[in-house]
């Protein structure tokens, strides 16, 4: 992943607005990175997913199930970590790049700044194939119940679409996105780390439902953020702003059917007469 340090945008006609480039060649700083040149790849990754999801439960169940505490942990660690990572090259660039958090064009450029968004928008995308790990810790202490449709699917479409955002437009207004996901994923994999320490530090975890909270607001944001964008004919590709929000729209009824579902006031029982 080398690059120089040039402060020149490069790579778009004289007069080619940032909707002509997504349906032009992919981006050329990202080209040939590990997992975004060939598309095939990325469906092998994804195939291999989907088969442990489909025949990961039934090995498993030969099994007893296994606890797997420290890996847990370390791995719930490791995730909020390189989130906060992410999270701080991504706000730290964009801020000395004077980006716009309602609309920035996506410019093909070397200089440093740049490259250090381009550079973390690929690790976020390579943490989405890290996160596969969460359905394989689910098959192996055999709990079924989270392996939902909203979990497969929620998992195997981020790492599609973040292969294309990597490979198309991989700075710019992609960055917000990314920023807002890890700072919710610091949380969420921190939660994730403290709940394998056990009844001592479990009973100050009260606040896992607002976890969900915090993404369906995530979505909703991310519904008004393209729409806005879209009306104000932002220099973005009207593709991708109308495809991500309306991609938005089914995690928004489905992590609100899980909300009502998980925390939801139940109706209280009448005694039978």
């Amino acid at each position: 992943m080398a690059f120089n340090g040039s402060d020149t945008d490069i790579g778009l006609p004289p007069n080619a607005s940032y909707t002509y480039r997504f349906v032009a060649p992919p981006d050329e700083r990202t080209r040939t990175w590990p997992l975004v040149e060939s598309p095939w790849n990325v469906a092998a990754v994804l195939a291999s997913y989907l088969l442990m999801v489909r025949f990961g439960p039934k090995w498993a169940a030969r099994y007893k199930p296994m606890q797997l505490r420290v890996p847990l942990f370390l791995h719930s660690l490791a995730m909020a970590l390189l989130n906060a990572h992410i999270f701080l090259e991504l706000f730290t660039a964009s801020r000395a790049l004077g980006y716009s958090y309602s609309c920035q064009p996506c410019r093909v450029s070397y200089s440093p700044h740049e490259m250090r968004i381009t550079t973390a928008m690929w690790w976020f995308y390579i943490s989405k194939v890290f996160e596969f790990a969460d359905t394989a810790f689910f098959i192996l202490r055999h709990k079924w119940s989270q392996l939902s449709f909203l979990h497969v699917y929620h998992h195997s479409s981020m790492f599609c679409i973040t292969w294309a955002v990597v490979k198309w437009m991989p700075s710019g207004s992609a960055f917000l996105p990314a920023l807002i996901n890890c700072f919710i994923h610091i949380i969420m994999y921190g939660y994730y780390a403290a709940s394998t320490l056990g009844p001592r530090v479990q009973r100050f975890l009260w606040w896992k439902r607002y976890l969900t909270g915090l993404q369906l607001i995530q979505f909703g944001y991310g519904v008004f953020w393209g729409t806005q964008a879209t009306i104000r004919k932002c220099d973005i590709s009207t593709w991708a702003l109308v495809s991500g929000s309306l991609y938005m729209l089914p995690f928004i009824y489905l992590f609100g059917k899980f909300y009502l579902q998980s925390y939801g006031s139940k109706p209280s029982s009448k005694k039978a007469k």
